[in-house]
């Protein structure tokens, strides 16, 4: 027996001789961090660290372990080594990155999007916003940073023209985003806004993987899979269309289609404002929308056609009578995107797009017949390293093919074009030092056939979170963009044309309230010049221009203050002046103002069932050339007015009557001023006011849902 007792004495008190002590301190750098589990992978050997931040326990195992640190908010931290060595260490752990709470990168960008919570909009905000009439562009328009330019209807951003804003559609470029219109009759967006879940509208500084933008980029994300099948049906004071959504699982398909025909209208409300209408705008268009969704995998195919005619009169100083303009424009475009999710956290995304642009132009007896064929392909590969590292890289090609034939009246044919591939290759970094400091990293480099010449273009952008709901962001970079088609159609040597960002951004997001202020300065560079009225042939092309766009942009919004109400507010004031087209000196283009205010408020009334909607939109004058004096571009028109209403009534839960006015005061905005060519008997040039072809605009409408839960309706498509 004491044998027994002396064999099992000496047993326990070899395992007491084989713990090992494990001892150290966890801190976050500065301070200690008590509460921390501290534990080897695999045992149950481990403990908490104290006030101080300290940790001590002991251990039978030996040799090579994975001592673990874990603490919450703070990323899991991993010592591999023999045992032996864990004595007295000196363990920092670092803040995990929180995506809720976080810093974001938002200078240049606004975001419209349920699941984004730097969002200033939503998608409901693009179609239910007084005066747009369901147009993406006019609704932006209501932002800071953008000018309205109401004979036009595009987005001018920031002191650019409207060509140098680029739209794509989950990560495809569209090559034709707008109507084809003519002069002073303003156009509005091909795309249906209930398509889309998500919208960015970067004013500047936008990512190195978006690139032949000088001035803003907007992003629309289509919907994934719908969650219900559906049929829409409308009939509206300008037409009607029917759409209808089949699922099947992860598959699923919808058709659209709308017809509209403004003949009825101007039967009722002729427009007034210099123009006849022979055959008022009518359109036909069609889409087809397929999705599939893997286990790991997304597929997308979208494919529109638009096809519109109409013959116009329209004034001109020039001219006794009225000049005729004819146009027939078909448009199809097709985008077809892949993404596949592996689980190393690499995503994988191939894309393509392709639009094919016709029109037929007649201007009195001169006939123009214009081919555009484009292409855009896309590979990019992204992976989170860890939640503080992400890379995105990729390639792309654009390939262009236009052609332009011109017959004059007497039967002289002229005949343009150019075909262009353009390679662009991107690569970024976004790294989250800590959930107060973020910064993003990245460069494109584009090389044309037609310029035969690579360019570069950093770009750079940080973030610092200054409170819990406060934020300043930076940004840079350099952006280049091919001179126009009408351009590089008569001389195709000409280079790219250049501009350099700076942005300081400051914004506040907390309680349904946000605040947002902007500074920015667009040094602009190789802008096209010629020496002719217009550019023709015979004209000397250099890229000889430039210019200037400085500026601060404020927006605020609230929609918790007062039950029911949602309002913003957006103001910009702008500072450009360009020598660049056919300018004699610098100036202020036409096309910018120092002033925009935008006011928008919408409200519900429960016990009417409906959503009444306002808002008002205020432009300073616009810069005009007189040549009745020596002063180059020195006078402005008159202020820009427009107030708007809007009342979607719910007849019953899947049946709206929606109306809508477009500046209801009949305000008679003044964009521009056209002069004659040459001086009248008392030695003066004549002049006529270029305004939007109606000063008001009136639409009703009646939308009706038929879907499987009985509770859905449109009112997030007016």
């Amino acid at each position: 027996m004491k044998i027994f007792l002396s064999i099992v004495l000496l047993f326990l008190a070899g395992i007491s001789w084989a713990q090992t002590t494990i001892s150290g301190k966890v801190t976050s750098g500065k301070l200690p961090i008590q509460g921390a589990n501290v534990y080897l992978e695999g045992t149950y050997d481990g403990a908490s660290t104290d006030a101080e931040g300290n940790f001590f326990f002991e251990t039978i195992a030996s040799g090579t372990q994975t001592l673990v640190i874990s603490s919450i908010g703070y990323e899991t931290h991993y010592e591999m080594g023999d045992v032996i060595y864990f004595q007295q260490l000196q363990i920092t752990l670092q803040e995990a990155i929180n995506s809720l709470s976080g810093v974001t990168l938002t200078a240049g960008s606004f975001e419209a999007g349920t699941e984004s919570k730097a969002s200033v909009l939503k998608p409901l905000d693009i179609v239910t916003t007084a005066g747009v009439a369901g147009d993406i562009g006019s609704a932006l328009q209501t932002l800071p940073g953008t000018t309205t330019v109401s004979e036009d209807g595009r987005l001018f951003v920031r002191g650019g023209r409207a060509e140098e804003t680029q739209v794509f559609i989950d990560g495809q470029r569209v090559f034709q985003p707008f109507m084809a219109s003519t002069n002073n009759v303003p156009t509005r967006g091909r795309f249906s806004p209930f398509l889309f879940k998500g919208i960015s509208f970067s004013t500047g500084g936008y990512s190195a993987e978006y690139g032949q933008a000088l001035s803003g980029v907007l992003l629309l994300n289509t919907t994934d899979l719908p969650d219900q099948e559906k049929t829409d049906i409308s009939v509206m004071s300008v037409g009607g269309g029917v759409g209808h959504t089949e699922i099947w699982g992860n598959t699923s398909l919808s058709l659209n289609t709308a017809y509209i025909n403004l003949a009825p209208y101007e039967s009722l409300l002729p427009s007034t404002n210099g123009i006849s209408w022979n055959k008022p705008y009518e359109s036909i268009a069609g889409e087809t929308v397929f999705r599939h969704k893997g286990e790991r995998s997304m597929f997308k195919f979208y494919t529109g056609y638009n096809f519109s005619n109409f013959d116009i009169d329209q004034e001109d100083i020039n001219f006794e009578d009225f000049v005729n303009f004819q146009l027939e424009n078909s448009n199809l475009y097709l985008n077809a995107n892949y993404k596949y999710f592996f689980k190393n956290n690499w995503t994988v995304y191939a894309g393509a797009s392709s639009a094919w642009d016709t029109n037929e132009i007649k201007v009195v007896d001169n006939k123009i017949e214009t081919e555009d064929a484009s292409m855009h392909l896309k590979l990019k590969a992204s992976k989170d390293f860890t939640n503080r590292f992400k890379l995105n890289v990729g390639s792309e090609v654009f390939h262009s093919d236009y052609e332009e034939d011109f017959t004059a009246e007497n039967g002289f044919l002229v005949t343009s074009g150019f075909n262009e591939l353009l390679w662009g290759n991107f690569v970024e970094t976004a790294i989250f030092f800590s959930n107060d400091f973020a910064l993003k990293l990245g460069a494109r480099a584009e090389y044309s056939t037609l310029i035969e010449d690579w360019n570069i273009a950093p770009r750079v952008s940080l973030a610092y979170k200054s409170g819990e709901s406060a934020q300043f962001s930076l940004a840079y970079g350099d952006f280049f963009q091919n001179p126009l088609t009408q351009f590089i159609n008569y001389d195709n040597s000409l280079d790219y044309e250049k501009t350099s960002h700076y942005i300081a951004n400051y914004q506040y997001n907390k309680n349904g309230k946000t605040f947002r202020i902007e500074g920015y300065y667009k040094d602009y560079a190789n802008l096209v010049k010629y020496n002719t009225v217009a550019p023709q042939f015979s004209s000397d092309f250099t890229n000889n221009g430039s210019g200037y766009a400085t500026g601060i942009d404020v927006f605020y919004r609230d929609n918790k203050s007062i039950e029911n109400l949602d309002y913003w507010l957006s103001y910009s004031y702008l500072d450009t002046e360009r020598d660049f087209l056919n300018f004699r000196t610098t100036a202020t283009p036409n096309f910018a103002n120092a002033h925009n205010f935008s006011a928008v408020a919408k409200y519900w009334v429960n016990n009417w069932r409906s959503q009444i909607g306002v808002s008002y939109s205020y432009g300073s004058g616009r810069p005009y050339n007189n040549p009745n004096t020596t002063d180059f571009y020195a006078e402005k028109t008159k202020d820009y007015h427009n107030l708007s209403l809007n009342w979607a009534y719910l007849i019953d839960q899947q049946k709206i009557l929606f109306l809508s006015v477009n500046n209801v005061l009949g305000t008679r905005n003044i964009g521009n001023y056209q002069y004659a060519n040459a001086p009248n008997a008392q030695g003066n040039f004549d002049r006529r006011a270029i305004s939007p072809a109606a000063d008001s605009f009136f639409f009703v409408g009646f939308f009706w849902t038929l879907s499987t839960d009985n509770k859905s309706n449109q009112l997030n498509n007016l």
